[in-house]
């Protein structure tokens, strides 16, 4: 199932299904058939638990079934569904109720490329909602503040299921599903102190999308290549096979002592090719495009203004 949040002028943003070049309402949907009513927010969606979950999966693949016999003109009329090239795309979840979590040199080689030697724990830091923007938004250059700006491609976690002390074992059933998170980072703030988070925490630096792919589509987190472009030229190249700590692991060390909620927003860190790891190193200025690509999720595509 390939979750979305979108809009048509001049509504609001909702909750969409991606089916077969069309934007399904699930909410609006739903209210058409049995089965309980879906809302129509990310957020409550993945609050309802996996009975909502399934039944709007079942929602899906039952209109991707009977789409050759939709006029989806009139499906747009009515508002149940669209043609996917008229709707906004937002993230897909607008605004985290909470910080997302993201991890720090989580690949070997991209630790190697910062001058720093393999972690032996998961290193932590967050970045609060007000980062979140969606697939086509811009990133706002901060001038004045860097001239330092650099992309971050990094599969993103998101959780389904409450969880304090969670096995390994049993981490990846805690998974609601999977998207994309750039983690567009101002290195001359992250690096003035020991604490990344300013630099990290820039208005605009989460370009978060497209979707949200549901975990049962991604059995295995760690064979997904991962790569991003800048005005079409390759950046970075490499595969979830390599992070040093697997999101099982994450899951498993981040929730001892601490309870993770369905909603909450895991980052797990970028491999190599990051600008400011090149030589000479190579930072984005106004009016580069950046793509961020992850097997089976999609291309995520963001201007920076």
């Amino acid at each position: 199932m390939r979750l979305c949040t979108y809009s048509v002028e001049p509504g609001a943003p909702r909750l969409g299904g991606e089916c077969a070049g069309a934007i399904l309402d699930l909410g609006r949907y739903s209210h058409l058939h049995d089965g309980p009513r879906l809302p129509a927010d990310m957020l409550e969606l993945i609050a309802a638990g996996p009975h909502a979950w399934r039944h709007a999966s079942a929602l899906c693949a039952r209109f991707t079934a009977e789409l050759s016999t939709h006029d989806l003109a009139q499906d747009a009329e009515a508002g149940l569904a669209y043609p996917a090239d008229r709707v906004q795309r937002h993230a897909p979840i607008v605004r985290p109720r909470k910080d997302v979590f993201c991890l720090g040199q989580n690949y070997a080689a991209h630790a190697a490329e910062s001058g720093s030697p393999p972690p032996t724990a998961p290193i932590y830091f967050t970045k609060p909602p007000t980062t979140v923007i969606g697939p086509g938004d811009a990133v706002p250059f901060p001038h004045g503040l860097t001239t330092r700006l650099d992309w971050e491609v990094e599969l993103a976690v998101v959780v389904g299921l409450r969880g304090k002390d969670i096995p390994q074992d049993h981490a990846l059933d805690h998974v609601f599903g999977y998207t994309i998170l750039n983690d567009v980072s101002a290195r001359d703030l992250q690096y003035r102190t020991s604490q990344w988070f300013k630099g990290k925490s820039l208005d605009g630096s989460s370009p978060m999308g497209p979707v949200i792919v549901s975990a049962d589509e991604i059995p295995d987190p760690q064979s997904l290549r991962l790569r991003l472009s800048v005005n079409g030229v390759a950046k970075q190249d490499s595969n979830t096979g390599d992070m040093i700590f697997s999101v099982a692991r994450i899951i498993a060390d981040l929730s001892a002592g601490m309870t993770l909620e369905p909603g909450d927003c895991i980052s797990t860190g970028t491999p190599q090719g990051v600008g400011d790891g090149r030589k000479p190193p190579e930072y984005l200025k106004p009016g580069d495009v950046m793509e961020a690509e992850v097997e089976r999720i999609g291309v995520l595509r963001n201007p920076v203004r």
